[in-house]
């Protein structure tokens, strides 16, 4: 097709994670992509992990109810997705839900939380784990995330409904027992899914392109070029 391959894999398989390193650097990404150098790792901490497989599993007891948890009954639009087989496969952080751009020869993917139903329309949800209650501009940090998560949906013939939502957890307080309790948000976003295309697009081209310039702003590149 003329694109020619990858130096570091023949397959260009990009998701929210390295669009967003996309975003922040384009020559850490163009690293990592082509040459296989990507940035040092730093500890992350097991709770979001840890919470995220609990939040899961707490909102799939609510959808064998057919119902939603109450502390986001009436605050978001829709029902909890009842195909548990397709959803398990959207959360599947190997698998998730795909497309293909033949035109661009490359893939993008994405791995979702939750899901909901409006009719006949399909709203992507993600859980957030934070120290603190979310601020007003909290949910901008996700905002491609979901942009993504969107036109994924989009491309694979499930219509939307140009929002999705966030619902953010923050410790409260505890209890007697070990137990926690949690300040509980569902914030609705709007979605631009044809940005998102835009930016798979724009990181599909510079894989393809020599070596980004060093993002003036990125540690990182200032600390490779020591």
């Amino acid at each position: 097709m003329g694109h020619g391959k990858k130096k570091y894999m023949d397959k260009i398989i990009l998701s929210p994670n390295t669009l967003n390193l996309f975003l922040e650097c384009p020559k850490c990404f163009w690293s990592g992509q082509v040459k296989g150098i990507h940035r040092p790792k730093t500890v992350f901490p097991s709770l979001p992990g840890g919470m995220d497989s609990v939040l899961k599993k707490y909102f799939d007891v609510f959808r064998a109810r057919k119902s939603l948890p109450p502390e986001i009954e009436g605050k978001v639009i829709g029902r909890l997705l009842d195909d548990e087989a397709l959803l398990g496969e959207w959360r599947n952080n190997r698998r998730g839900i795909r497309w293909y751009d033949k035109d661009l020869d490359a893939e993008l993917m994405g791995a979702l939380d939750d899901c909901l139903v409006d009719g006949e329309y399909f709203i992507p949800v993600d859980y957030k784990t934070r120290g603190w209650n979310a601020k007003s501009d909290s949910h901008s940090y996700y905002q491609n995330q979901l942009n993504i998560y969107t036109l994924l949906l989009e491309k694979n013939g499930y219509p939307h409904r140009s929002f999705a939502y966030l619902v953010f957890y923050s410790p409260k307080e505890v209890l007697g027992g070990g137990k926690f309790l949690f300040n509980v948000e569902p914030r609705k976003v709007e979605v631009e899914p044809a940005r998102a295309e835009k930016i798979f697009q724009a990181a599909v081209k510079t894989i393809r392109s020599p070596q980004p310039k060093a993002h003036s702003t990125c540690e990182f590149c200032s600390w490779g070029s020591i």
